[in-house]
C-alpha cells in the first residue's frame, strides 16, 4: 500500500516539473517571438494563454489520477 503513495506523489511532483518547464519555454519563445516581430505580439499572447490553459490542464489531470489512486485504490 505504501508504494501507491509513493506513486501519486511521483505523479503530482513530476506533473509539476514537467509544467514549470513547459511555462519557461513558453514564456521564453513568446518573448523572442515578439522581439523580433512586434506587430505580432497580440496575436502570440492570446495563442500564447490558449496553450497556457491547455498546459495547466496536464497536472490537474495527474492531480485526479492521483487521489484516484490514494481514495480508491489505496482505501
Amino acid at each position: 500500500m505504501e508504494l501507491v503513495y509513493i506513486a501519486a506523489a511521483i505523479i503530482i511532483g513530476m506533473g509539476a516539473l514537467a509544467t514549470g518547464i513547459g511555462f519557461a519555454l513558453l514564456g521564453g519563445k513568446l518573448l523572442e517571438s515578439t522581439a523580433r516581430q512586434p506587430e505580432l505580439g497580440a496575436q502570440l499572447q492570446t495563442k500564447t494563454f490558449i496553450m497556457a490553459g491547455l498546459l495547466d490542464a496536464v497536472p490537474m489531470i495527474g492531480v485526479g489520477i492521483a487521489m484516484y489512486l490514494i481514495f480508491v485504490v489505496a482505501g
